[in-house]
């Protein structure tokens, strides 16, 4: 399969779908990542860009798609919609994954509402969370217990972010944990992500 997963700054995808991504990559899926902002806010945009770059590699990924638009300013316009349906045009995704739209963060809403014009025709859309996301009620669950340290290592590429000072006194490592575990529980398992649907087309003749 072809997955295109989308986020609003560096981190945000690795750190809402990293374990979902890490599993599909140990299948030989294709995996796509598209970065919309250069996340100058939250640190230089150069190493920003080199941490997303050495994640995309721990991935085994097959494109960074760069917008490299400046984050707290990113407009839903014809732009940045256009933007995101030339790529999926493009690669045809069999699945995609981008920010939760309730949000307390201004560009993770903004992206979920492109990506939810951008990607009318997909069948497999879903939403991830991040620590910033509001009123999150996840109807799909994956197991990630297995590649649950493999994720933290993913999100340690980001070195930037990991000691930024985060209002739970948790670091991102910590959080990423903490988040892995309550969803577990609420899939009935240990660790897992979970994802809220837009749309979900099952097929049930590829059982």
């Amino acid at each position: 399969m072809k997955i295109l997963a989308i986020g609003a700054h560096p981190d945000d995808i690795e750190y809402g779908c990293g374990g979902a991504l890490l599993k599909y990559a140990k299948k030989g899926h294709e995996i796509y990542l598209m970065v919309l902002t250069d996340g100058r806010m939250s640190g230089d945009p150069a190493v920003r860009k080199k941490e997303q770059d050495a994640a995309g590699k721990q991935l085994n990924v097959k494109e960074i798609i760069y917008g490299n638009y400046e984050d707290t300013r990113l407009p839903i316009d014809r732009e940045i919609i256009a933007f995101i349906e030339n790529a999926v045009k493009r690669i045809k995704p069999d699945e995609v994954y981008v920010n939760y739209y309730e949000d307390t963060h201004q560009d993770h809403k903004t992206v979920a509402q492109c990506v939810i014009s951008a990607t009318r025709y997909v069948k497999k859309v879903l939403f991830y969370e991040d620590y910033t996301s509001v009123g999150f009620e996840p109807d799909m669950f994956i197991d990630i217990k297995d590649v649950l340290d493999e994720k933290i290592m993913l999100l340690n590429q980001h070195h930037s972010q990991i000691d930024r000072d985060y209002p739970t006194e948790l670091d991102m490592l910590e959080s990423v944990k903490a988040i892995a575990n309550f969803r577990g529980f609420q899939g009935k398992i240990k660790y897992a992500e979970g994802f809220k649907s837009l749309r979900y087309l099952k097929d049930i003749n590829g059982l």
